[in-house]
């Protein structure tokens, strides 16, 4: 699967945020602001997540119909991912 510059500059932003985080368990700062960052930075893989698996459905969806072939297996591949990424 081809991944697209959006889906990477995702990661790269969670990446970020992670040495941030660290950054702030070094200078000891306070709990409720690293467990607030560890969220933002779990909601950022969760939302990655859902662009990378709606890209390749796509891409696959595509390559299905021009073939001619059924596309159910698909899409419920593509909700049984979404399912296990929780």
């Amino acid at each position: 699967m081809q991944y697209d510059k959006n889906a990477v500059n995702r990661l790269k932003r969670i990446e970020g945020q992670m040495k941030g985080v660290l950054g702030m368990m070094e200078q000891g700062k306070d709990c409720r602001e690293i467990v607030t960052q560890l969220s933002a930075a779990r909601n950022a893989i969760d939302r990655t997540i859902g662009v990378i698996v709606s890209q390749n459905l796509e891409q696959c969806v595509r390559e299905n119909v021009r073939k001619k072939e059924d596309t159910d297996q698909l899409v419920l591949q593509a909700v049984d991912l979404l399912i296990k990424s929780r």
